[in-house]
């Protein structure tokens, strides 16, 4: 899936009647992921770098895109790159959803990824674990708990705003599971997902998903004061 956003203006200003599109967009970077410190559900704020990533990919949105709703995962990283975004795109309201929340990673959080496996192996491998079902120590999530909480929430925000594009602000585990949604749950594999990513999903009337372009990044092309930005993702966002 190639990271293209090339469409005519008619196309940028109307959406068929019969599906949603909404464009899922990671947050900002934060001092934590540049850090390669574990976050989950603890509320860290966008550092000077994720601010400006937050900027970056608002100008590009407001410019492209006719947007009806902004919904943002509740988390402070999240909601600021959101708010960012309805600021330039006509003061939108951003509806806060904590369904939208990264994956709950248990005893882990707040924790360096580098030391995880010293300071709770049993979190640790359960972190690594492809098992779906496999739940993180100290109340963390499953991967499956993380994708029904979100798919569902996609799936009601795509029913309520059929034939109109929407903004979701999130996280990169979140984006994983919609990913794995619209590959009919055959495929974990998914391109690395950057700092203010978009992301462009069509939801139909049938509950079918299909990816319209992934992983763009063109906002951020000769910004050189985001290049730090482009250092990529941890599974722990």
């Amino acid at each position: 899936m190639a990271n293209t956003q090339s469409n005519s203006d008619e196309e940028l200003s109307t959406v068929d009647k019969n599906i949603t599109e909404i464009i899922v967009v990671r947050h900002g970077q934060t001092v934590w992921n540049a850090a390669k410190r574990i976050q989950g559900h603890l509320d860290i704020d966008l550092n000077d770098v994720g601010k400006q990533q937050a900027v970056a990919v608002a100008e590009r949105l407001a410019k492209e895109f006719k947007i009806s709703a902004m919904y943002s995962s509740d988390l402070k990283r999240a909601l600021e790159t959101a708010e960012t975004i309805a600021n330039s795109c006509g003061g939108l309201q951003v509806i806060q959803d904590p369904n939208l929340r990264e994956r709950h990673f248990g005893v882990l959080q707040g924790v360096l990824y580098s030391e995880a496996h010293a300071i709770n192996r049993k979190a640790y491998e359960a972190l690594r674990s492809h098992g779906r079902d496999v739940e993180i120590p100290g109340g963390g999530e499953s991967l499956n708990q993380l994708y029904k909480r979100c798919t569902d929430s996609l799936q009601t925000i795509a029913t309520k705003h059929r034939g109109e594009r929407v903004v979701v602000v999130t996280h990169s585990g979140v984006i994983r599971a919609f990913h794995w949604r619209v590959s009919n749950e055959k495929s974990d594999r998914a391109e690395k997902i950057v700092n203010v990513s978009v992301n462009v999903l069509h939801l139909s009337d049938s509950d079918e998903w299909a990816i319209k372009s992934w992983g763009d990044v063109s906002h951020l092309n000769g910004a050189g004061y985001l290049d730090s930005g482009f250092g990529g993702e941890t599974t722990c966002d």
